[in-house]
């Protein structure tokens, strides 16, 4: 109703955007010549309440009167926008001005932005409006995720730094217990202009300890992300303007909102469809369970092959007969492993994740004592595999118990050697240890992927416990290789004569 009565008094002729240097815009509007109430020209301004404040020499007193703006009513407002901003409902604050006697429209340079502060002074304060904008309820405990993760949150901001600082109190960002620190400098919120204020030094240590920046200029975004950058922190920054873009594209993580502008999302690496802040929250633990999951396949299957691979060449080294033959290396790689591997991939993540601290960003995939325990398991099962196999020549009820002399120089083995008189050449064929060998290998390696699981006693019961080879790989692989044996078996006596 009032914006009616407005349009039908006054016609808007030019509009002078927003700057962050002064903090606030303004239109310009013209009597409507048709009415005759209607006043002259006038300008209307709303902006910061400090800025605009700072800009007003006069206040509206009911519908028109207006009087000097003392420094002590000016203290008074300011001190009641402040409240508003930290009281209960947080409100955030948005100061109204006008200027009734403007310059002439046709002397008004819209094309130099540092001019319109200029155009906007003598004004006279009309009133100031709190404008309710609660934080999401699901902030609060993705903030309190994040702290057990490590994970620093700082709120860089335009608003009042009161407001910014309450905001921060009820979402979680600054605690009770640095709140009480704050009286020392240690969490307490910085404006811009204190912040251009500090030293270099100082500058520095506070992107360290403060949480809460306000009334920044978009300068200030891409200097805080240089000096976290310096302190060797890996900083992830949201935006959703043009002056958000520099920053976001400094920092090694930009995430712009999903209703932010082309240039934030160009510049951005990744691009939050929903505008939620827990969702950054569950895209980091999603990212740790994802690189967890690699560690844990690349430690499986690295520690196996090794195995297969000392495997093969302990019967070469010692001149055994064959353990395993290349069909037989090739089913446990591309079946019996499959299921472990598989499984390790789309293994979900651990409880505890949340609760680990960030991994530096130096910290190699595969660092030198991970690649020893994969020598170290790999050595293991490569040995046992080959003990298995000798062990059925040389000490099995059903073996031919031959010497190691023997097994290592079966192939000396003839009729007239004295070294193997009573052993029967052909035993050395037998398909038995190969299937001994095979046996150990995958149940070793079903061991393995346990191993290979962070949480052994935890995720490996789970899924030994399922009744479904599908949620429980392991025995899926061991049904496989169980089915593979009687398969053989029967194969082998269809094959024998009568």
């Amino acid at each position: 109703m009032v914006s009616q009565v407005i349009k039908q008094l006054m016609k808007k002729e030019l509009t002078l955007e927003f700057s962050r240097d002064r903090k606030s815009m303004s239109v310009f509007c013209s009597s409507n010549k048709h009415i005759r109430s209607a006043s002259g020209a006038k300008m209307f301004v709303k902006g910061a309440p400090e800025s605009v404040l700072e800009r007003c020499n006069f206040i509206r007193v009911g519908a028109s009167c207006r009087v000097p703006l003392s420094a002590a009513v000016r203290e008074q407002i300011l001190s009641t926008v402040r409240e508003w901003g930290a009281g209960r409902d947080t409100l955030r604050c948005l100061a109204m001005a006008t200027r009734d006697t403007p310059p002439d429209i046709k002397g008004l340079n819209v094309e130099n932005s540092a001019t319109f502060a200029d155009y906007e002074s003598d004004l006279t304060f009309v009133g100031c409006v709190g404008m309710l904008d609660p934080p999401r309820k699901e902030v609060l405990s993705a903030v309190r995720m994040c702290r057990q993760a490590g994970i620093r949150v700082i709120m860089i901001t335009g608003d009042n730094k009161g407001t910014a600082l309450s905001i921060c109190r009820r979402v979680g960002i600054i605690t009770e217990q640095e709140e009480e620190q704050e009286g020392l400098g240690i969490n307490g919120g910085l404006t811009g202009r204190e912040f251009d204020e500090l030293p270099p030094h100082l500058q520095r240590q506070a992107c360290r300890t403060v949480r809460c920046f306000a009334r920044v200029e978009p300068a200030h975004k891409s200097r805080i992300v240089e000096y976290l950058q310096s302190l060797n922190e890996i900083t992830a920054m949201t935006g959703d303007g043009v002056n958000d873009a520099p920053a976001l594209k400094k920092a090694e993580i930009g995430i712009a909102m999903g209703s932010g502008t082309a240039v934030a999302k160009s510049a951005s690496e990744m691009i939050l469809a929903d505008d939620n802040f827990s969702t950054i929250v569950a895209a980091v633990e999603e990212g740790r369970a994802i690189y967890n999951n690699m560690k844990q396949f690349i430690r499986y299957l690295i520690s196996s092959n090794i195995g297969e691979v000392v495997c093969i060449f302990l019967t070469a080294a010692l001149g055994m007969p064959e353990a395993l033959i290349p069909v037989q290396l090739l089913w446990v790689n591309l079946v019996t492993d499959g299921f472990p591997a598989t499984a390790l991939g789309f293994n979900p993540p651990d409880l505890d994740i949340m609760s680990r601290p960030p991994r530096t960003s130096k910290e190699p995939l595969i660092s030198s004592w991970l690649f020893c325990r994969y020598l170290i398991i790999g050595c293991y099962v490569g040995a046992a595999t080959v003990g298995a196999a000798a062990w059925w020549f040389m000490a099995a009820h059903d073996g031919p118990k031959v010497s190691f002399y023997q097994l290592s120089h079966y192939l000396q083995c003839s009729e007239g050697h004295a070294e193997f008189a009573g052993v029967q050449c052909s035993i050395f064929e037998s398909p038995y240890p190969m299937t001994m060998a095979l046996s150990v290998l995958v149940t070793i390696e079903m061991c393995n992927a346990l191993n290979s699981v962070t949480s052994v006693f935890r995720q490996g019961y789970s899924r030994i416990s399922s009744d479904s080879p599908l949620s429980n790989p392991e025995d899926g692989s061991t049904q496989v290789h169980i089915l593979d044996i009687a398969v053989m078996d029967i194969s082998t006596r269809e094959d024998s004569p009568l």
